[in-house]
This record gives structure tokens, C-alpha cells and sequence, in this order.
């Protein structure tokens, strides 16, 4: 399946010979299948060393040969059965973090200069896969998310409908109600599928809801093996967290609330677990911007935050568990339209998972002031302008998942913080329109932003 990634590895080959490419992402967001599709295509020959499987003969090559790269490539070629060629050849290390003396190499291989690196895995920054060595700074690093809205149309066989929807906002014109209506379907079918490939595989090639829903379970409890064999220490607490998702969500406030988890839980004893998911690539965090300035980054309140999942298909999943399967009649809900309840949830993670992949830190604006009404408001996103070149810089992102609404907070906003504002946003279930300075914009064009 295309993988808009590619393109980005294709750079780094041309522009190569100082780093090599670290690919992070979540477990099955399809890293290990683009590298080796990558190295098949695009090299004469390589070799992948799989860390999770590595025996101990490979791993000592690293650890007693780094001052013999003859010695080491030879070995390497010979274990594997593979001949490396000279500026030819790619060395693949997945699953890397398994093996951080293996990375801790890249500093020298890049060095020595005969073959083109590539790394793949997750948990790149937590303490346990850096500890006792020193990060290398030849790494071009790139985060690799679930398929967005356009890969997943391409994997539908639709190479089409994503160019007119990109032309349609470029010119703030309407879709109209016939394509309107084509695109809001096969957003709904993303949304609830989501981006994980096996699972978009399965649903272009039978339809089958329970079939999809059962990758996306097996996912989920790989993720809780994970979990328990990775976050040391602090499984419980991970795990707490991940369980408590869809709940935390699924509340007026979506602010994530340690209190509903422990009573008089205090942020520093949860604070590694959060950040565990988080450089996980599970969830994505999104955290409360106090002032909306130019740097939205210096204004972040660290402990006032929301915890969306990294993949929506995967949180619908995750959400609907009573009998071990979500029903194939949820799932036509979803896609009709017709689920009263969750659905609000479920349309504001899909917006911060799109978001997310198009490159945006995740912020919020929250000020829930007892003492003065017109300053109590919450706007669901904050984006910044791309490049920041006057004080008008900062987008607010509301997201409605029905058709009425009020916009009581985004009016306040708009009144308080007029001298920062760029353009307001109200993404939508409905075409695109202008009112009152307000741009509305159906859900499916929330990768353009």
C-alpha cells in the first residue's frame, strides 16, 4: 500500500551520506514493511537485522568489531547471505531499541561511509532504551504515523477524490452536495477502520467489519504486552492510563483527570506512564496552551493536558469491549451516522490523529474561571501559522461531531484574543462555508490545515 512516507525516504537517499534514517512510530503502523519495501526497491541489495529476533553471535558483532568494520561487514554479509555493495547497499536495524549498543554503532558505520543505514522502532527516548550510550547525532529522524485520510482512499483503489477536495479548499469553494456527501462517507469509513495497515488491508479487501475489528483487538492486546514487558516499573500505572482512555474522552471536559484513575493522584507519580504512551506513539498528547502567542510551546501547562489515541480505529475498539467484539451493527452506526452516544469522542480524536500526522503539535486552550463567566471557555485545538509573520498568527479549531451546535466559546475567544488571531476554524459534518469570519470546514479537509 502507498505510504506518503516513501517519498520522505527518498530524499534522505538523495541527499545521503552524513546520516542515517530513523523511522519511529507505534507497534503496526507498517515501519519494518517500508524499509524493507524501500531497500528492495530502491538498492542493489541489504540486509535486515531484526533485534527481536537477533541472535547473540549478531548482537557481539557489535560490541567487539566496531574498530574492525572489515571484520564486521564480512560477518554480517556471511551470517546473512547477502552481498553488500559499495554507496549500494542497505543495513537495516529494526526494531532497534531492542538492542541501543546497535544504535550507539550508527555514529561509526555513517563514518566508515560504504553503506546506507536505515533504523526502525519505537520507545526511541524512554530511559531504558538510552541509557549507557550516547545518542548519535547522524540520525535523521521521522515520525511515522497510522495512514491518513489519503492513504486510505489509495488503498480503497480512489487515487482521485483527495486532489479535488485539496483544490476545493485552496479555493474556499464548497464541494457540493453530491461529492460532499462521496467524501463524508469514505471519511466515516476511515474514521472507523482508522490507519492501521493490516486493518485498512483487511477492510479494502472484504468489507467485513468483524474481521477488521478483530486485527484492531489483536493490535490493542499487543500493546498491553507491551505494556507489561516494556514499561518497568510503572506497568500498572501505563496501563491504568490506557484503560481509562476512552472514559476520560468520552466527558463534556475532555482534560485528562488522574483523579478518576486514583483518588488524589498527583501528576509526578504518573507523569513517566503518560510519557511512556507518549513516546510510544499510542496516544497523542494534547496540552493546555495558556496564553495563544506566537509560541504556543512557551505557554504549555504541563499538567493540564488530553490524552487522544494514536490511531481512532483503534480507540473505537478499545471503547466498545462489553462482549470481547464490537458489534458489526456499531460499526454501521458509525457509518450511517446514527450512534447517539461516544460520537463526540470519536470525531475529536480523529481530528487530533489527522492533525497529528500533518505534522502540528497537539495544544488546547482551557480557562475555567469560576469567578467570571465571558472568560470560561474551551477551544478544542490550537495551530499555529505557518510561517509566523505577524502578531495574527494563532488559529482556534473547534470540532462538532453533530449538526447544531453554539460557538459561545470560539465568540469569546475571538473577543479576547483578536490581536493573535489568524483564522478561526469550526471543522464540521457539513460543506465548506464563510460566517462572520469564521471558516467551516468539513471534517475530511483537516489534513490541509
Amino acid at each position: 500500500m502507498r505510504r506518503k512516507i516513501y517519498a520522505e525516504m527518498l530524499r534522505w537517499k538523495q541527499e545521503n551520506g552524513r546520516t542515517a534514517l530513523l523511522i519511529d512510530g507505534a507497534r503496526r503502523v507498517g515501519k519494518s514493511y517500508i524499509a524493507e519495501d524501500f531497500a528492495r526497491r530502491e538498492y542493489k541489495s541489504y540486509i535486515l537485522v531484526d533485534f527481536n529476533r537477533a541472535s547473540s553471535e549478531v548482537r557481539d558483532l557489535f560490541i567487539h568489531y566496531l574498530d574492525d568494520l572489515d571484520a564486521l561487514f564480512m560477518y554480517l554479509s556471511g551470517y546473512y547471505g547477502v552481498k553488500l555493495y559499495e554507496r549500494d547497499s542497505l543495513i537495516i536495524f529494526d526494531e532497534v531499541q531492542m538492542f541501543p549498543r546497535a544504535r550507539a554503532a550508527i555514529k561509526y558505520l555513517v563514518s566508515d561511509g560504504r553503506y546506507d543505514y536505515m533504523e526502525t522502532g519505537s520507545l526511541m527516548s524512554i530511559k531504558r532504551n538510552v541509557k549507557d550510550i550516547l545518542i548519535p547525532s547522524e540520525e535523521h529522524h521521522i515520525r511515522m504515523y497510522p495512514m491518513d485520510l489519503e492513504e486510505f482512499l489509495w488503498a480503497l483503489g480512489n487515487d482521485t477524490l483527495m486532489d479535488l477536495i485539496r483544490a476545493c479548499f485552496r479555493a474556499a469553494r464548497p464541494m457540493g452536495q453530491a461529492m460532499h456527501r462521496k467524501a463524508m462517507n469514505y471519511f466515516r469509513q476511515y474514521m472507523i477502520v482508522g490507519g492501521m495497515p493490516q486493518a485498512v488491508q483487511e477492510y479494502a479487501a472484504s468489507k467485513d467489519f468483524d474481521r477488521v475489528d478483530s486485527i484492531k483487538r489483536d493490535i490493542l492486546t499487543l500493546y498491553r504486552a507491551d505494556i507489561a514487558k516494556h514499561a518497568e516499573g510503572y506497568e500498572m500505572k501505563v496501563e491504568s492510563i490506557f484503560d481509562s482512555i476512552p472514559s476520560q474522552l468520552q466527558r463534556h471536559e475532555k482534560k485528562f483527570r488522574l483523579s478518576s484513575i486514583k483518588k488524589e493522584a498527583r501528576f509526578r507519580e504518573y507523569e513517566d506512564a503518560l510519557f511512556w504512551l507518549d513516546d510510544a506513539m499510542i496516544v497523542n498528547t494534547c496540552y493546555n496552551s495558556t496564553s495563544p502567542d506566537i509560541g504556543l510551546k512557551l505557554n504549555m501547562d504541563r499538567l493540564t493536558l488530553k490524552c487522544y489515541m494514536g490511531d481512532t480505529g483503534l480507540l473505537i475498539s478499545h471503547a466498545f469491549d462489553e462482549n470481547g467484539l464490537v458489534s458489526e451493527e456499531i460499526y454501521k452506526k458509525l457509518l450511517f451516522d446514527k450512534l447517539e452516544v461516544n460520537k463526540g469522542m470519536i470525531v475529536e480524536n480523529i481530528a487530533a490523529q489527522m492533525l497529528a500526522a500533518a505534522g502540528h503539535r497537539l495544544y488546547f486552550y482551557s480557562n475555567p474561571s469560576r469567578e467570571d463567566s465571558r472568560q470560561r471557555m474551551e477551544i478544542d485545538f490550537l495551530i499555529a501559522k505557518s510561517p509566523a509573520g505577524s502578531r495574527h498568527n494563532i488559529s482556534p479549531i473547534e470540532v462538532k461531531s453533530g449538526k447544531n451546535y453554539t460557538l459561545s466559546s470560539l465568540q469569546k475567544f475571538r473577543s479576547r484574543y483578536a490581536e493573535q488571531l489568524h483564522t478561526p476554524y469550526v471543522l464540521h459534518t457539513g460543506d465548506l462555508k464563510e460566517e462572520n469570519g469564521i471558516v467551516f470546514l468539513p471534517l475530511y479537509m483537516t489534513p490541509l490545515l
